[in-house]
């Protein structure tokens, strides 16, 4: 870990470097906020999701075991969008400011290559034909991410975890609005096996409606299971049925084994992190393409007057949006896996590269095209690629009375992911996340299909440091490509206008990765579409996936805050 006060104490050659997460000496002590109220924070997707979190948190338990509560019951109440059938990312700091981000994100198999989503004519799959098979499925990490955070930040033991979401799966829990209207959106992906129309659809074929209560005793008994035994429970025991199910339903004869699951390792990346304002910003780097992002669209707002304009600016609603633009180029065609593709994350988030690409923003006009920039370390011999778009996830924040704060981004890609069942518990479609063209004009993609690769990912686990480097804010988001925007808006809303966390959530959003702003539809700043037009901007008014939740240090407590778009909600607790 790194202490943050060896980050801070340089701050011009912190804002030029990424912060180092693999150093082994002890964090040096710092001052740090120290909750007087023992008070901690759970915000989560769904209710049930942040009630079992915060009874790991009134049991003792610390935010690392309250977030692994967090996740396994979202696998039951919440399978649709997240669940130990995925990954995620973690990303942890302790009252003294040292930071660890780990990566649970799923992997191809080992069989996998450059075609693997190419038909007998080269040409890319259909998008329903390469999702909905074991074609799309990669290695789970949700269990053996929670399992190396619980090691090293666990208080209560492993079987403890496990209760309130065996007691919901066993007991019952009431199907949800949101749950109800996905699977009536995509039976398809949801009623694919018999397990699943058996859990979300009537006999006559019909999508259960919301209020309905279910039961799943399959996913009781695998998590009983896992408790029980532990992580080799899954990557051991059940590696070649699991295995098996996934490779009866892939196409051909290059199937997942049962040694890509048993070979599956969590791996300690490089936190990213950078200055906006006098903030520091940490995230997850690649195979994330979060930080990276999010910090590009702060860096490259850094020399406007946010705050003077305040929030109902049109002027600083477009600058947000042309921001976007540059950053989301640059994405498409520098991030990937780093384990294979030389990625130029530090250039990315170098201050000066930023500034840089800052001067192709004008306050009174749009661009009239964009292209990717040079940062250093960049090989501009890569092609962009054609990954469809991403969906399910679910994002969720935990503080605890000790000032242990926990950011963890859980996803199964699209909604019920494959469509494909195992143990009680969808498995995963994250490999649709890949590149379905390996190269372009003879140019290679850097996010292609290899074996053992993870795909990129939107996720965006991001913790907040003040200028003493105390924490002050853990946030997330769900809803695909728009992740890092929802992130970088609240952070704007939250640095430069001075919002608590909740109102910077609720702040009205907008997503500009190409040539078209998408505005949120019902929740516009008033005038904005006009004004954005009169500017030279295509402007289309639309729902937009948007999920996000945080934890704040605020007034002298942790609070919590979710998206009031979503079914989440977020609790503030006193711990004895």
């Amino acid at each position: 870990m790194t202490p943050l006060r060896l980050i801070l104490a340089a701050p011009v050659l912190f804002a030029l470097a990424a912060c180092q997460t693999t150093a082994q000496t002890a964090p040096e002590p710092v001052t740090a906020l120290q909750p007087a109220s023992q008070s901690g924070a759970v915000s989560a997707a769904d209710p049930r999701a942040t009630e079992a979190g915060a009874e790991i948190l009134r049991q003792g338990g610390s935010s690392t075991d309250a977030a692994i509560a967090v996740m396994l019951a979202l696998t039951v109440v919440e399978p649709q969008s997240s669940g130990i059938g995925g990954g995620g990312f973690f990303v942890r700091s302790d009252a003294a400011g040292g930071l660890v981000t780990l990566d649970g994100r799923e992997y191809a198999p080992l069989a996998a290559g450059p075609n693997w989503f190419l038909d007998e004519n080269g040409e890319p799959l259909g998008f329903r034909e390469a999702v909905i098979s074991g074609r799309s499925v990669g290695v789970p990490g949700n269990i053996a991410l929670a399992a190396e955070a619980h090691a090293r930040f666990g208080v209560l033991d492993w079987e403890d975890l496990f209760q309130p979401a065996i007691r919901l799966a066993r007991d019952g829990w009431v199907l949800s609005e949101r749950g109800a209207a996905f699977a009536a959106r995509v039976p398809e992906r949801a009623a694919h096996e018999a397990a699943g129309r058996a859990l979300f659809f009537d006999s006559e074929g019909n999508a259960l409606p919301a209020g309905t209560r279910l039961t799943n005793p399959e996913l009781a008994q695998t998590l009983a299971n896992i408790a029980a035994a532990g992580p080799d429970y899954f990557y051991r025991t059940i590696a070649a049925p699991l295995a098996g199910h996934v490779a009866a339903n892939t196409p051909g004869e290059a199937d997942m084994t049962a040694e890509d699951i048993t070979s599956y390792t969590v791996s300690e990346r490089d936190a990213l992190c950078g200055p906006y304002r006098e903030y520091t910003i940490c995230s997850m780097g690649p195979p994330s393409s979060g930080a990276t992002t999010v910090l590009a669209i702060l860096g490259q707002l850094e020399r406007f007057d946010i705050a003077g304009m305040g929030a109902n600016s049109p002027v600083a609603w477009h600058l947000f949006a042309e921001s976007q633009r540059l950053a989301y180029a640059d994405r498409e065609l520098y991030l990937a896996d780093a384990d294979f593709v030389q990625v130029p994350a530090r250039g990315l988030v170098d201050p000066a590269y930023l500034a840089q690409r800052s001067l192709l923003l004008s306050p009174d006009a749009r661009m009239a095209s964009v292209a990717p920039g040079t940062p250093a370390g960049a090989s501009m011999a890569l092609a962009d690629g054609d990954e469809p778009v991403e969906n399910g996830t679910s994002h969720f924040s935990v503080a605890d009375s000790s000032g242990n704060v926990v950011s963890w981004t859980s996803t199964i890609e699209g909604p019920f992911g494959s469509g494909l069942m195992f143990g009680g518990f969808y498995l995963n479609n994250e490999l649709t996340d890949f590149s379905f063209r390996p190269e372009v004009n003879g140019l290679p993609v850097a996010n292609r299909v290899e074996g053992r690769k993870r795909p990129r990912s939107s996720m965006s686990p991001t913790i907040v440091f003040d200028a003493d480097g105390n924490v002050v804010l853990a946030i997330g988001a769900a809803g695909g490509p728009t992740i890092p925007v929802q992130v970088a808006k609240a952070l704007m809303g939250y640095i430069d206008w001075g919002m608590s966390a909740q109102d910077a959530i609720a702040m009205p959003m907008l997503f500009s990765p190409g040539e078209t702003i998408a505005v949120e539809q019902d929740n516009v700043v008033p005038g904005l579409i006009e004004a954005l037009q009169a500017m030279g901007h295509t402007v289309t008014q639309r729902d937009l996936p948007l999920k996000a939740n945080a934890v704040e240090w605020r007034d002298g407590r942790w609070i919590g805050a979710a998206d009031p778009r979503s079914e989440g909600i977020a609790t503030g607790l006193t711990i004895p």
